[in-house]
């Protein structure tokens, strides 16, 4: 692994690349697997069973069915159609960390398939421990436990500024501006959205500094597509844990209030953190904040996440291709492409020792550009 501050040393060639693992959250497909599920995700946190009933109730309002699920087999396919279009044989196995089809189950069916080598991407475009490192980390879990003639993996790059991800942003906010009502529609404020995490954990990764590029880069687009000048702010969903241990905010729900009390009339919020419309999506924003902009009077649209959106699926393609033949990364905005390398303590929380993961992002090209 490269440092901080040291540009990564030339590598061997990357072993030929068999198949693609698309690495995702997993969910709950039917009531009698939520419990079980929410006991996989919040393993070893000491969290009470009367806590976990309490948030399974968002599921059970949806039938037991977690969005995700479906959403990340469709993407699965997409993607798999979108490399042989582009020539490139490859099978597109899907692997979850908490629930059926399990990573290690996945792997066990990769090698008996006669996977070798393999590239993973994440359904998360952002660094942090739980966006990146911890999936990295359950793919090499899985792999011990898999044990001899486990495939070997080269994780895509964190891809919050690649053009197929961040570039269909301005779009969606456009379309939703457009359902607001026409005479609040010029004074709409932007809200962008992302999963909260611990100040721990942001202080030991890139998230927070990713996040506010891709709302710049949006933002800058979005002056092409609609009339007029739209604020934005930066506010974030689905905090859980004790009260007392801080996390980032603003809370959601907390800033519709007090844009509300600032006279705006009207908010776009846009999950800019999310790739699909799972459960943090349509509960935390459809849901709950809707009803908070309802309460305090404010008109409210929600954008869209990108899904399975063609542009979206070309992109990750183009990422896969990094690795298959060495094409170019393509970013927008100022930052250029995430690190080559991760370096052995990227995206730690404090107190932690480094456990081992899988290789991440493309031959090194030089410098890199950011630390994840």
């Amino acid at each position: 692994m490269t440092s901080p501050d040291a540009s990564p040393a030339a590598t061997p060639p990357s072993p030929t690349i068999d198949a693609v693992l698309l690495v995702s959250f997993g969910g709950p497909e039917g009531p009698d697997e939520v419990l079980p599920f929410m006991k996989n995700v919040t393993d070893g946190r000491g969290i009470p069973d009367e806590r976990l009933v309490e948030v399974s109730q968002h599921y059970y309002d949806r039938g037991g069915v977690s969005p995700i699920a479906e959403q990340t087999r469709q993407l699965r396919a997409a993607l798999e159609a979108e490399l042989r279009g582009a020539g490139h044989e490859l099978r597109v196995y899907l692997g979850n960390r908490n629930w059926d089809p399990y990573l290690a189950d996945t792997l066990r069916e990769m090698r008996d398939d006669g996977v070798g080598h393999a590239v993973a991407v994440l359904t998360s475009a952002y660094s942090s421990y739980s966006g990146c490192r911890q999936y990295r980390e359950d793919v090499e879990r899985a792999r011990q436990e898999v044990g001899e003639g486990a495939p070997t993996f080269v994780k895509v790059r964190a891809y919050y500024n690649h053009p197929g991800f961040v570039g269909q942003q301005a779009g969606y906010v456009a379309d939703a501006l457009a359902t607001l009502p026409e005479e609040v529609r010029a004074d709409a404020r932007i809200v962008f959205t992302t999963h909260s995490i611990p100040h721990t954990m942001s202080r030991h990764s890139d998230y927070e500094a990713q996040t506010v590029e891709a709302c710049r880069i949006a933002m800058e687009q979005l002056g092409g597509l609609v009339e007029g000048t739209h604020g934005w702010d930066l506010a974030y969903n689905s905090r859980s844990g004790p009260a007392f241990v801080p996390w980032l905010e603003p809370d959601v729900n907390d800033h519709l209030e007090a844009l509300a009390a600032d006279g705006v009339p009207a908010v776009v919020v846009v999950p800019i953190g999310f790739i699909s419309d799972h459960m943090e999506v349509v509960y935390d924003l459809d849901t709950e904040a809707a009803a908070t902009a309802e309460r305090v009077g404010l008109a409210y649209a929600r954008a869209a996440t990108v899904g399975t959106d063609p542009v979206f699926v070309s992109g990750l393609r183009e990422l896969v291709e990094e690795h298959l033949t060495g094409a170019e990364p393509r970013t927008l905005g100022t930052r250029g492409p995430c690190w080559t390398e991760c370096p052995v303590d990227c995206c730690l929380t404090p107190g932690t020792d480094p456990e081992p993961t899988i290789a991440s992002a493309a031959p090194p090209r030089g410098r890199p550009s950011a630390r994840p």
